[in-house]
């Protein structure tokens, strides 16, 4: 086998699409393209599927001359060529799907991915879907006896003028209002009032129809990243202080106001509580390759709260997932060598399975 063709997929239609852009292009700038014939497909926030031409003569040219952020546009490409059929040359494509939020992380791309039976980075099509959805992550966990914070999940077939007020009531003010499919915080309001609680239920719904209402929860923000296939495992956790009131979109990708502190101040005993608990929602929610863990640690209380999971977590050098691994002795490029061995695995554990 002679270089692995590696399709860096990247853009997509969601909130997260400018995030995914600048994620591409550190990757192209860290691959070994000795070991990878890389093709860069952009995705357009209209869906439409381009090849990466002024990517690829940027990457020809040495990694200095890639931007800090890649063009999602150019020449159009079909799905079929991008996902060629390999037997007809000594190589094996795998992508590695950049992407972040809805149609792109919870499990449509990946299902496109199983029907063109090829390699693919990341969470199979179950698991990236459920992850995504914060409601249904919760029941998963919930089910199985994963510690969560107070939270209300309703559609917005549900919302009444008294819903607000009831949530108010249920779960304290202030409380967090969020798309149940959506990360980055994007949509996400702290809500200090009922009628605060209502317009951040109005500004959630204009990105999915499901809603998840959370309690406030005074404690750490711990973060511990998963990697691995049939035997995951956990690196150090990490703690955000966030520089806003609290982790939001701003504070990750604007402001860069948070502070990440790596290995988080934990006893080693929280320490190592908290990584096998990592692994053991990775493993609920049948999470593959990649994922981030976020938890609420409230000391004193109630202990490790399990928040939410991140299928393609931020995954740029300086991203916490990445910082997470180097910090675990794993180089950014060796992260994304062994994402890419992971997929191979898989891929040929799912060709004995379903085999005819």
């Amino acid at each position: 086998m002679s270089r692995i063709h590696l399709v860096v997929l990247y853009g997509g239609q969601s909130a997260e699409h400018d995030v995914s852009c600048v994620t591409a292009a550190h990757v192209l700038a860290a691959v070994d393209t000795t070991r990878y014939r890389v093709t860069p497909i952009g995705i357009s926030t209209a869906g439409e599927w381009s090849l990466g031409t002024a990517a690829q003569a940027a990457l020809a040219a040495g990694t200095d001359a890639l931007p800090g952020r890649l063009d999602p546009h150019g020449a159009p490409v079909s799905v079929d060529l991008v996902l060629a059929d390999q037997r007809a040359t000594d190589e094996v494509t795998v992508v590695l799907p950049l992407l972040h939020g809805p149609l792109g992380e919870d499990g449509t791309v990946q299902g496109v991915f199983e029907l063109a039976d090829v390699a693919y980075a990341g969470s199979g099509v179950l698991g990236s879907a459920l992850a995504m959805d914060k409601a249904m992550a919760k029941q998963v966990l919930s089910a199985n006896g994963i510690a969560q914070g107070r939270y209300r999940a309703f559609r917005e077939s549900d919302v009444t003028p008294g819903l607000p007020g009831e949530l108010a009531a249920e779960l304290g003010l202030p409380c967090f209002v969020k798309p149940a499919n959506m990360g980055s915080s994007v949509g996400v309001a702290k809500a200090h009032s009922v009628e605060a609680v209502r317009d951040a239920i109005g500004a959630a719904l204009t990105y999915d129809e499901w809603v998840v209402v959370e309690e406030t929860i005074t404690g750490r923000e711990i973060e511990v990243a998963v990697l691995g296939g049939l035997r995951p495992e956990a690196s150090v956790a990490g703690e955000i202080v966030p520089g806003e009131e609290f982790y939001s979109y701003d504070d990750k990708y604007v402001t860069d106001g948070a502070q990440l502190l790596i290995p988080a101040p934990l006893s080693s005993e929280d320490a190592d509580t908290v990584r096998a608990l990592a692994v053991r929602v990775f493993e609920l929610l049948r999470c593959d390759g990649l994922a981030r863990i976020d938890f609420f640690y409230e000391e004193g209380g109630r202990g490790f709260l399990c928040n939410e999971v991140n299928t393609m977590p931020g995954f740029t050098p300086i991203s916490m997932y990445p910082k997470l691994w180097q910090a675990s002795g794993l180089s950014y490029p060796a992260l994304i060598d062994r994402l890419v061995e992971l997929a191979l695995e898989r891929h040929a554990r799912r060709r004995r399975n379903t085999a005819h």
